[in-house]
């Protein structure tokens, strides 16, 4: 499939932006939204803008998903063969105390984005999900084609939400749509509200680094040019239906419908004690430690099976922990003026 005319939605977030960039070097035509909301530093936002705009072949609108009549309004005036939702609020520990903020942005926001995409026929339809949604889930890797009915904060509620709301769409309009269910992304450019940012931050000011469930956490951590690279190459591979597909089995990561899931994870869990080693060696600090109880809403481990993204694209995500680390450190002391 080609991939000429993008629409990326969150174009000044960590993920819109690497892979806006990444789209605009390819040769792209990418239009980017963001409503630029003060989640976390928004002038990190204008920042990346910056990067992006310096590209006479990207578009930037400044608007909110959840206003109907803005979002309808580009699609109006824009012409899009591939539409990628990466506009969302994010973050779990946020939803236990701003809970509208998720359903404004990420259900009432992702059915408009469905419905300018259904009557704009859009070939293509790539939506960010979250590992969250697999919630209590202990089975692991975490697999696509496992039930995921159980999540255990309103963020992991509202992607697992666009999951279903998307399957809807594909089977009503036959619109193909793949959700990307992301493990912990981490990289150059990165929200200030993850544990990489936050622990180099604290590391580098000499402030204590506040540890989760007394370290006993593990997380597939995913540096960001892999997530990009997925990304890429799930664009222009568009779902087909399962010719197999089961009703009376059914299988959660397929259907019927154009519609398909996948995780994209590193495959390959690490301890949070040896993450923090790793931020002090590529640092050169050693970091003063904060032992706290588990924070409502978290899950201890994530381990993504990205057997699926394998066969069907051929990608494995392959960057080194040390490497990718090394690489936001350096991006952090130049941006910060370390």
């Amino acid at each position: 499939m080609v991939i000429d005319k993008v629409l990326v939605t969150g174009a000044a977030g960590f993920i819109g932006f690497h892979l806006a960039l990444k789209l605009l070097k390819n040769g792209c035509s990418v239009t980017g939204i963001d409503n630029l909301n003060q989640y976390y530093d928004v002038n990190l936002k204008k920042a990346r803008l910056k990067k992006l705009t310096q590209f006479r072949n990207f578009t930037f609108v400044k608007a909110d998903l959840s206003h109907r009549n803005e979002i309808e309004k580009i699609f109006a005036t824009h012409k899009f063969n591939i539409v990628v939702n990466l506009a969302a609020q994010a973050g779990v520990r946020y939803s236990l105390d701003n809970p509208y903020a998720y359903t404004e942005s990420n259900i009432t926001g992702f059915v408009i984005l469905l419905e300018c995409c259904r009557h704009a026929n859009i070939k293509h339809l790539v939506f960010a999900s979250s590992s969250s949604v697999y919630g209590a889930n202990k089975k692991m890797p975490f697999s696509v084609h496992h039930n995921v009915d159980h999540p255990v904060s309103l963020y992991a509620a509202t992607k697992k939400a666009n999951e279903l709301m998307a399957h809807t769409y594909s089977h009503l309009f036959s619109i193909p749509c793949t959700g990307l269910r992301f493990f912990t992304v981490y990289g150059p450019w990165g929200r200030p509200d993850m544990a990489l940012f936050l622990f180099t931050k604290a590391i580098l000011t000499g402030k204590p680094v506040k540890i989760f469930n007394h370290g006993k956490m593990k997380r597939d951590f995913t540096y960001i040019d892999d997530i990009v690279e997925g990304v890429l190459r799930v664009m222009g591979t568009p779902p087909e239906p399962n010719p197999d597909w089961d009703a009376v089995k059914p299988d959660p990561g397929t259907s019927y419908a154009p519609y398909k899931i996948y995780n994209i994870g590193n495959n390959n869990p690490v301890n949070l004690m040896e993450f923090i080693q790793t931020i002090e060696k590529a640092t050169g600090i050693k970091a003063e430690k904060e032992f706290v109880d588990m924070q409502q809403g978290d899950v201890v481990a994530t381990y993504a099976d990205i057997d699926d993204l394998i066969n069907d694209v051929d990608f494995n995500p392959s960057t080194l922990l040390e490497t990718g680390i090394k690489n936001f450190v350096h991006w952090y002391k130049d941006y910060y003026k370390y």
